[in-house]
């Protein structure tokens, strides 16, 4: 069983597809989840949920939730406007509209990244932390997803690839720039929905190796619609369907890319490459993480509607990576709720012992449980031993034009 000190839950399209219907709900589960049992020991919290749909412009549906347990002595988090650690003390909730809420870093990334898209919710939200000692940054990070598979399987890199990877590059690129008052790049560990599809090119060459294909063009435009693939040695059995939402290899979809963990699929994971001199990554042993049914009765079956892949991802920084003590037993990068109905991903989590009371580059004195999922020098004042009267703060910025409401309740 994990029993983390330290949790870091990043979430991507916070309300769904109806946000003003799903505002409600947002605030009613981030309440019941503050206080449940599982978490009574996790006496501070911090929340950011970036909800305003009515600023087109900032907006990217992202949602950060980090709970620091009791026995945390030292738990600051960084101010980027006044560019200095504060404690964090009891529990705050920033929603609605968080523009001006100065202890995260939001972008929305800029609409010339993906041309063919008139608008798009994608961005990151960054965090910076300073645990017992030990100082890194904590990026959510929602990446651009294939919109037609008819063109996604056209070439390897696809369009959608390279407006991932630009996106990527220019996050990764901030992170490096922006740190002007810093000898060397934080730390960093970044997780979310990363979007990265296999080379679905490849991979359809590959399954119709042996097929002949028909293309199906669309009544109102002319346009190909769909190819079938059929084996006309086997009385032209169909293999393989792509349309612009279907990917349905038939009769053996999931034996092929569930089974053993698609593991046979692992080699068409690409995306990453470009990147593996500045990223790092755990070895990944789990299936594909998208696209899973939503039927609560089927649960280990993938939806026929996108080739499986591994979307989404917990990545890092070398540096980062160096504060993690790595032995057999320690380190889990796993999915969550392998049998259970999740959505349409599977939420992705990484456990580990982290070296704490560390600089960069210095040696450890203790460790940390750290558990990030989605679910990665200076000489500020460190914060005292968490005092056990708190003031516990939920804050609910709403929408533009209604007011801020805080919340009060005192634990003796």
């Amino acid at each position: 069983m994990l029993q983390p000190k330290f949790v870091a839950l990043h979430c991507q399209e916070v309300g769904g597809k109806t946000y003003e219907g799903s505002v409600k709900h947002v605030e009613d589960f981030v309440r019941m989840l503050m206080a449940s049992e599982e978490l009574k020991s996790f006496d501070r919290m911090r929340v950011y949920l970036d909800e305003d749909y009515t600023n087109s412009e900032r907006f990217t549906a992202l949602g950060n939730f980090y709970f620091i347990h009791e026995t945390i002595r030292t738990a600051q988090i960084w101010d980027f406007k006044t560019k200095a650690f504060l404690p964090c003390q009891g529990k705050e909730v920033h929603t609605g509209n968080i523009e001006e809420v100065s202890s995260k870093e939001k972008t929305k990334f800029p609409a010339e990244f993906f041309p063919e898209f008139k608008w798009s919710r994608k961005g990151y939200l960054r965090t910076r932390w300073n645990i017992n000692g030990t100082i890194f940054d904590l990026v959510n990070i929602h990446l651009l997803h294939d919109a037609s598979n008819l063109l996604a399987i056209e070439s390897f890199p696809s369009v959608y690839s390279d407006y991932r990877h630009r996106a990527l590059k220019h996050v990764l690129e901030r992170l490096k720039n922006d740190d002007e008052d810093w000898d060397i790049v934080v730390p960093f560990y970044i997780f979310g929905d990363f979007n990265f599809r296999v080379d679905t090119h490849s991979v359809v060459k590959r399954l119709t190796a042996k097929t002949v294909p028909l293309h199906i063009q669309s009544n109102k435009n002319g346009e190909v619609s769909k190819i079938i693939y059929t084996e006309q040695a086997n009385e032209n059995r169909v293999i393989l369907t792509v349309g612009k939402k279907e990917f349905n290899h038939h009769d053996q979809h999931d034996g092929l890319f569930y089974s053993n963990s698609g593991k046979w699929l692992k080699e068409y994971d690409k995306e990453l490459n470009p990147f593996r001199d500045h990223l790092q990554e755990f070895p990944v042993e789990f299936a594909p993480s998208y696209p899973y049914s939503e039927d609560t009765n089927s649960a280990t079956f993938y939806m026929k509607t996108r080739c499986p892949a591994w979307c989404d991802r917990i990545l890092m920084s070398s540096g980062a990576k160096s504060l993690i003590a790595q032995n057999e037993h320690n380190v889990q990068y796993n999915v969550i709720g392998q049998d259970m109905c999740m959505g349409d991903h599977k939420p992705v989590y990484l456990s580990f012992w982290m070296h704490t009371d560390q600089e960069f580059g210095g040696s450890s004195s203790s460790e940390q449980g750290i558990s990030l999922g989605g679910l990665l020098s200076g000489g500020e004042p460190t914060c005292g031993p968490h005092d056990s009267t708190t003031v516990t703060r939920y804050i609910h910025v709403r929408h533009p034009g209604s007011p801020v409401r805080i919340f009060r309740e005192t634990t003796v």
